[in-house]
């Protein structure tokens, strides 16, 4: 599944928006799926704003605008000041790095890179009245991806380009060296500074893990030819394996290690949606290789319950699929339900064990899953 905030701090993007910005929580997950989907064309980071075009049910695209509130020009003092205490910091800023020390110490200096409550104003062409609804939510989640490549787009989200940034610290450093006098002496005697024994510097902040999954390296020797073992099926559990234990590392997930088997080969092929390796898979696993494309789609959206609901047919009580049938009717027209499913169309919603509800639409393999699951069978429905 297309997850958002691939370094620490795109991450914190994500956070901030789902957790900080009081934002209308039912429209994220819809937004994720659009986001997904590659409907968000032209986005563009400038001062204090987004913009972007969505691609919507109609003809046309939606205008998002989605505004941050900027510095104003003593914040803007501060922010300088805690980013030239380093040179280190510049650096790595400038090698497509946030140190962590940048953000902390621009918080202590009394403003946030990341926006809090009511900094996030959306604003979309949609006839959708929610703030913010699905299309903005969707160019929200983006932004992580901006966010990822340069940290400087949250630092211009905030209303000051690199250029600038990068002039005022000049200015900043220029008029240090000229208020400085002549260097004093420097060290400490060895004997005192052993005596100090009660002011050692604190540690180091541990490494912080990769923005990305590591690489297999090149295998020295092919694998003997009577293993029936290839180097492109070695190289691949080997990238799984990096992947998996990436995952681990930055906390993004369980790396997979939770699932049981039918799950995990739904995860791994997911990643092989598209390519040659993804029909080998399933013949090894004696699969039909339309199956464990519609369960890699299923993993890809919605994770093990994705998979689940495409596997796995039951009967609920119900009562518990009234809701979605008058949903789906009012919505397309006459709904069927039967056992876990109500169809309208190509449109369907399923009813997993895990008691969420999925929507699938329906593909020459069957019914693919579109999108997060939802609590709400209504929250599935596009109503634009």
């Amino acid at each position: 599944m297309r997850r958002f905030g691939q370094t620490w701090w795109g991450k914190q993007w994500v956070y901030a928006l789902e957790e900080r910005a009081w934002l209308d929580r039912n429209r994220l997950p819809r937004g994720r799926t659009y986001a997904r989907q590659n409907t968000v064309s032209g986005l563009t980071v400038g001062r204090g704003e987004v913009t972007a075009l969505v691609q919507g049910r109609r003809a046309l695209p939606y205008k998002v605008v989605i505004r941050v509130a900027t510095f104003d020009h003593k914040d803007w003092e501060r922010v300088v000041a805690s980013i030239s205490t380093q040179v280190g910091r510049l650096a790595a800023l400038l090698d497509g790095e946030l140190p962590a020390e940048v953000v902390k110490d621009i918080e202590d200096a009394g403003c946030d890179l990341l926006p809090g409550a009511g900094e996030i104003r959306p604003k979309c062409s949609c006839p959708d009245w929610a703030d913010l609804c699905k299309h903005a939510a969707a160019v929200c989640y983006l932004v992580s991806d901006a966010v990822d490549a340069d940290p400087f787009a949250l630092l211009m989200l905030r209303g000051r380009s690199r250029e600038e940034i990068l002039a005022a610290l000049r200015a900043r450093r220029g008029r240090e060296a000229k208020s400085s006098g002549p260097a004093g002496p420097t060290g400490v005697n060895a004997r005192q500074a052993y005596a100090r024994q009660g002011d050692l510097p604190a540690l180091p902040a541990p490494q912080l893990p990769p923005s990305t999954p590591g690489q297999p390296a090149p295998l020295p020797l092919d694998p003997p030819l009577e293993s029936r073992v290839t180097v492109a099926l070695l190289s691949a559990l080997a990238a799984d394996a990096a992947s998996r234990a990436w995952e681990l590392a930055t906390g993004l997930a369980d790396g997979g290690l939770a699932v049981e088997t039918e799950v995990d080969l739904a995860r791994r092929a997911a990643g092989m949606l598209g390519n040659a390796e993804l029909p080998a898979l399933a013949k090894r696993m004696s699969l039909p290789p339309k199956t464990l494309v519609r369960w890699a789609i299923g993993w890809r959206e919605a994770g093990a319950g994705g998979v689940h609901v495409v596997r796995d047919e039951w009967q609920p009580n119900p009562l518990l699929l009234e809701p979605a049938r008058l949903a789906m009717t009012e919505w397309g027209g006459a709904a069927r339900a039967q056992r876990n499913r109500v169809t309208c169309g190509d449109v369907q919603l399923r009813l997993g064990r895990d008691g969420r509800w999925y929507r699938l639409l329906k593909s020459p393999a069957g019914w693919d899953v579109d999108g997060p699951a939802a609590d709400d069978p209504t929250d599935l429905i596009d109503n634009d």
